[in-house]
């Protein structure tokens, strides 16, 4: 058989390998989010998310926009992450040269007698040259090679999912301890000023006392609540640092203090779009990244099929020999070669391959079914958690109201003795109470939001 007919045997040899290639490596589908019910009692047909909206529309506060701004040009995590899309994709650019021959030259010099020479102290003259290039190539007949490319293209992907995940997270860890950070301010600030009403009580409780309206017990407990108030102080400072501290760890600088706006300044969203389920694939980067994981792990299932069948390897090679220099008389060489190789025992590798890939892959589908489940359970929980403090701010302003006019009354009652000095403790202490719970009604809706939008899958886009 001469090299022609060989040459065309091969050719048909591939063309049908690339028919069967169809049958043997199998395409991805990517798999629906159908859960109707994934967000607990939302039912909508609106596509309006909150996640397709800027960051900036979200959090409106100048002040907190520049620290997210700062986050996301400075921040190490973010930065690792970008470094390993970075890395991927590099990765990703090489796999692809994989279905193109590999080319190497080759130059050398051949010495004849070269030992005898040497211990003569003659000088060595090269006897032969030779130059040369040799290629090789494995024909992608089963798929094997493309489906390796494409598992390169899904780890690519998946890295610049999860690159979007942390920033998504950051924005949201940075909203968080701003918002945090205002409202210990305001602990801080309603706490100092029960520190000067309970000294106002402490002196009324004395002029009383000389009066013999009130006994020596009014005197040291009022002091008691004075201090029992006065004693929280430090640990609101200390926790005002180390938000301060974290805030700065998410910016990627050191340790100092944090410009902020009031907690009354902050304004949260009212118009709250969920959009629907099937949108978290396209919205929510962590559940685009399980998705592109399992595209991965597919592809290598493909690879591991394709090991199965026979791998077809084309080289050929060429080169100049010359007996005097490079330049000189000689001859020129040239070989073309064909082998097929085909697996008949190793030991169990290709079905060991096989079966650890199937699993991998049904691994990753449930990871996949587990992100998805996650993000509707964040979601629901950050709804509920906005609507419970929305709830509450009505009754909480009505409670707020009542506990003043008690403290006034109380005050007042006991001046003339109608009242017991512990009903003004009790009334003053209610009040600090409730003016606390007040703020953190009013961070429970701020943070909602925050959640709600990372839930949703907001900040990346």
């Amino acid at each position: 058989m001469n090299g022609r007919n060989s040459i065309y045997i091969l050719l048909l040899f591939i063309l049908a390998g690339c028919i069967t290639a169809c049958r043997i490596t199998k395409p991805y589908q990517p798999p629906a989010i159908t859960d109707n019910n994934l967000y607990r009692d939302v039912n909508t047909t609106d596509t309006n998310s909150l996640a397709r909206v800027h960051w900036k529309e979200i959090f409106t506060d100048t002040l907190l926009q520049q620290l997210i701004a700062t986050g996301i040009r400075n921040n190490l995590d973010l930065q690792v992450a970008w470094s390993r899309m970075r890395q991927a994709e590099a990765n990703y650019a090489q796999s692809r040269q994989a279905l193109y021959p590999s080319v190497n030259g080759d130059v050398s010099a051949a010495y004849a007698g070269a030992s005898n020479q040497q211990r003569t102290g003659r000088t060595v003259i090269p006897q032969q040259y030779n130059a040369g290039l040799a290629a090789a190539w494995e024909a992608d007949i089963w798929g094997k090679l493309r489906s390796n490319k494409r598992a390169g293209l899904a780890a690519f992907l998946q890295a610049t999912a999860n690159a979007r995940a942390v920033q998504t997270g950051l924005i949201a860890s940075i909203a968080t301890n701003y918002y945090n950070l205002t409202a210990l301010d305001q602990q801080l600030k309603i706490t100092q000023q029960t520190v000067v009403n309970w000294q106002a009580t402490v002196e009324v409780m004395k002029e009383l006392k000389k009066g013999d309206v009130v006994t020596g017990a009014a005197v040291v407990q009022s002091e008691a609540s004075r201090y029992a108030a006065e004693v929280t102080i430090p640990d609101l400072k200390q926790s005002i640092r180390e938000t301060e501290n974290q805030l700065n760890l998410l910016l990627g600088q050191a340790p100092g203090p944090i410009a902020r706006s009031g907690l009354d300044d902050q304004q949260p969203v009212m118009l709250l779009k969920t959009g629907v389920p099937a949108q978290l694939l396209a919205n929510r980067p962590d559940v685009q990244a399980a998705e592109y994981n399992l595209r991965y792990y597919y592809e290598l299932t493909n690879v591991a099929r394709a090991y199965f069948y026979p791998a077809l390897t084309i080289s050929a090679s060429g080169g100049y020999a010359s007996y005097f220099s490079l330049t000189g008389p000689g001859s020129w060489i040239s070989n073309l070669t064909a082998g097929l190789t085909q697996p008949i025992f190793n030991q169990g590798i290709n079905k060991t391959r096989l079966k650890v890939a199937k699993e991998q892959q049904q691994q990753a589908a449930l990871d996949f079914r587990t992100a998805v489940l996650t993000a509707g359970q964040e979601v629901s929980n950050a709804l509920y958690s906005y609507q419970t403090a929305v709830e509450k701010g009505n009754s909480r302003r009505l409670q707020l109201q009542n506990l003043q006019l008690s403290v006034n009354y109380t005050q007042e009652l006991v001046r003339y003795g109608f009242a017991n000095y512990t009903e003004v403790l009790n009334a003053q202490q209610n009040l600090l109470t409730a003016q606390l719970s007040r703020i953190n009604d009013h961070l429970q809706q701020l943070q909602a939001v925050v959640f709600l939008y990372r839930a949703l899958g907001g900040g990346w886009q």
